[in-house]
Formats: C-alpha cells, structure tokens, sequence
C-alpha cells in the first residue's frame, strides 16, 4: 500500500504523532485535515529530500535494508533486531534500536498491518520506497567522479562459470585427496590453478580466515567461492579423505554457461550474505552508480559507510575484496587503473543482475538471497 492509504488506516493518535513531527498545521482531533496535512508536507518532493538527507546514518542503514527485503510486514523483533545491525560499531552506537524504530514510527516510515493478522505487524509505504531509493540514487550519483575508459581493463567475462568446467574436468582426471584438516593438498591446488582460465595464488600460513563459506579458510577467494559452489550443487562430494565427482557433474556441461553464472551470483549473494547482510543492496547501488567509468575511491567514500566491518574485515576490505573483486569475477563489473587509482565500469550482464537486485527477486520470482 502506498502511504496514503496506511494513513487512511492509522489511528489518529498515530496520525497526530507524524503531524507533530512534520509541524504540521492541523486540527488534531480530525483524522480527514491530518491526513491532508501530512501528505501536503511529504508530497513536496525538496521537502523529502530535505527529510532523507537529514537521516541519521543508523537510520539511513535501516532503510536500506528493508528496502531490499522482499517480506511485506516485520515484526517489531526483526525491526529492533534490523535496527541494532544499524547501530553497531559506529557513531551511533550508544543509540538503542527501539528508538530507531520508535522515531521512523513519529515520522510516517512504519505502519502497522491493517487486518486482524497483521495489526501487530509492521511496513513500509511502497511509493515512500520508491521515492527513498530514488533520492538515494540522485544523491549517490552526484556524489561519483568520473573517468575516462582506461588503456587497459580487466573484464573477467563468464570466465568463472568457465573455469567451474576446467575444475570439474581436472576431478575427472585426477584423483584428489583431502589433507588431515579436509583440504586439498597444495600440489592439487597448484595444478588446478595451471588448469584455470584465472589462476589465484594459494594462501599462505597464518591468519584468521572465516564468515565467506566453508571452504574459505583453505583456498583463495575465487577457489573456495567454486568449490563450496561445486559441492552445493552436488557436482563434487567428499568421501572421507577424498573427493569425488559426482553424475551430476559429470553432466554439468548440459548446462547453458550463462545459467551457470546466474546461479554462481545467487549463491554468491547467500554465501557472503552472513558477513555482509546488505550485500543486495551495496550490488544495486554500485550498478546504479557505476555505469560509466567511475573512480573507485569516490564509490567507496559514498557507499563505504553503509559497510560494517566483519571482525578482520574493515569497510574497506570488505568493498575491495569482498564486493568489487567478487563482481570482478562474476562478470558483473570491469576494473582499470587511472594515475588517480583503480576505476570500475559495470557490464552490460552486471547491470542486469544488479537490476534484479532491486526487489530481491528475478524475472521469474525466485529469491535471490
């Protein structure tokens, strides 16, 4: 429902409480003029600008996650729960997150349902979404310096899903054990990256490696994204200290290369979700704001502080390794250098998975996350 119609279903207390909040001028005991006076106040589009650009950060962050959640009503524990992510480790951090929720309630941005079931639920006015996500994308595309396309690039293309095909034909090939920790011995690891379209080094002793899949702590980022891939998609399993390609796999090449990478982003998207639970909407907002040759810095700067840091991984890790170079490798963005540092362009391809991004669905209704 738009907002008009929630507020045709608020009761006049709440309705009195947004009035206030707005200063605006109207009878309180008249639900009719209140209604009036509220939608004339947050009908002017430079007044809810105005309204958006003074958000605390907290709340900035609260909006955007349930703008990119696809249920239509929260409950007030997923709403604090939603809140306290919002505050943590930031300037806001003495804030609680009932007061959050409480303040976006004062402020017309939370509902509750209007049926019997849903009363002691709670959402969001559509066109208060949509017009919360436009005046993001204007503020964040103004915010953008832009470059021109560089000598050079690096645009990964399908490689991955490719390279998913090289991994399964060297299985076939090779008989591969696992270490007493249930990793692959480096000599394997070493030849598979021979194998690969992108090779990636192996890691090194020491450091703390966890929150991006099972296989994380193993192999590089690339590798272990292919490997817990390969072995969610019962294309490999492993059988005490080995691993074996399953019929499955055998027959993964029936499988259109670009179907393979839809389902390499989704479970991309699921995977990494744990450490960055607004990965959706950092993918949208970087496909909204890089489709011309954009600075890397000026995308951070602006999109950087709705990252939380996830134990070892600052914002900025988490941007660069994390989000910029795993889109690198899903083919959804091209990477360049520029004197003033690296720049990124997003492909054609990105553009439509970021898209897609937007209500958390595809074309044909399927989560993405």
């Amino acid at each position: 429902m738009n907002l008009a119609d929630m507020l045709t279903f608020a009761d006049i207390v709440h309705l009195n409480r947004i009035a206030v909040y707005y200063d605006c001028d109207c009878k309180p005991n008249s639900k009719h003029e209140l209604i009036q006076g509220i939608l004339t106040k947050l009908g002017s589009s430079s007044f809810f600008e105005t309204q958006v650009k003074e958000l605390r950060l907290s709340e900035v962050r609260f909006l955007n996650a349930l703008l990119f959640d696809d249920r239509p009503y929260f409950s007030m524990e997923e709403l604090i729960a939603i809140a306290k992510q919002s505050v943590e480790n930031d300037e806001d951090a003495g804030e609680r997150p009932r007061d959050i929720v409480t303040r976006l309630r004062s402020s017309g941005w939370l509902f509750n349902g209007s049926t019997h079931n849903t009363r002691y639920l709670y959402q969001i006015p559509s066109d208060m979404k949509e017009r919360f996500r436009r005046v993001m994308v204007h503020d964040f595309q103004n915010g953008m310096t832009r470059v021109s396309e560089p000598s050079s690039y690096r645009d990964e293309g399908h490689l991955l899903a490719e390279d998913l095909r090289l991994f399964l034909q060297y299985m076939r090939q090779h008989e591969v054990l696992l270490n007493p920790e249930g990793a692959w011995y480096r000599r394997n690891q070493q030849q598979l990256m021979e194998h690969l379209h992108i090779a990636e080094p192996l890691l090194g002793k020491g450091g703390w490696r966890f929150g991006y899949g099972s296989s994380f702590k193993f192999y590089p980022d690339r590798m272990a994204l292919l490997y817990d891939y390969a072995r969610h998609s019962k294309y490999i399993e492993e059988k005490g200290d080995r691993v074996e390609l399953t019929a499955k796999g055998e027959a993964q090449q029936e499988l259109a290369i670009e179907d393979e990478m839809i389902q390499l982003f989704r479970f991309w998207l699921r995977l990494y979700k744990g450490a960055v639970p607004n990965l959706l909407s950092l993918v949208y907002w970087i496909g909204e704001c890089a489709r011309p040759w954009t600075s890397s810095e000026s995308l951070f700067v602006h999109i950087g502080p709705l990252i939380r840091p996830f134990y070892y991984d600052t914002p900025r890790s988490v941007f660069d390794q994390r989000i910029i170079r795993m889109m690198l490798h899903l083919g959804m963005l091209r990477q360049g250098e520029h004197s003033t540092g690296p720049s990124v362009q997003m492909t054609a391809w990105g553009q439509k998975l970021a898209g897609e991004c937007r209500l958390g669905r595809n074309d044909s209704g399927i989560r993405l996350h």
